[in-house]
């Protein structure tokens, strides 16, 4: 068997808000509940399962791969929720997206405080 990546756990304050607005704005389907949590699906399998909890957690970064037709949907949804973007993890290219590996990517925070990316091309792959 090929190992895959099944599923992480997000931490969060309030994980209706935080998963409704990951499924939302990557556009996709409503987050399903499982036990305490309420998970959100990628296309590949992939469920990130959110959890509150009202101790202290560290920001994350997930970066998610995208077409460039998603991407400019999604960026799309960006932009008319007013979010705050940048070109690069360290938040100093604001308002800018990046073309590196010759592919389009964008950087922006869910209501936790995570770290998203959406990105067209892999890292390494131009």
């Amino acid at each position: 068997m090929a190992i895959e990546l099944n599923h992480t756990i997000v931490h969060t304050r309030d994980k209706r808000t935080a998963a409704t607005f990951l499924a939302e704005v990557l556009g996709l389907p409503a987050p399903a509940a499982f036990g305490p949590f309420l998970g959100v699906q990628t296309a590949n399998g992939v469920t990130l399962d959110f959890l509150e909890t009202d101790e202290d957690f560290i920001t994350e970064h997930y970066a998610f791969l995208v077409s460039e037709t998603e991407f400019d949907q999604i960026f799309g949804r960006i932009r008319a929720r007013d979010l705050v973007y940048w070109a690069d993890p360290y938040r100093t290219r604001r308002g800018e997206i990046n073309t590196r590996d010759g592919g389009r990517g964008v950087y922006f925070e869910d209501p936790s405080g995570h770290l998203l990316e959406i990105l067209t091309r892999p890292y390494g792959s131009g």
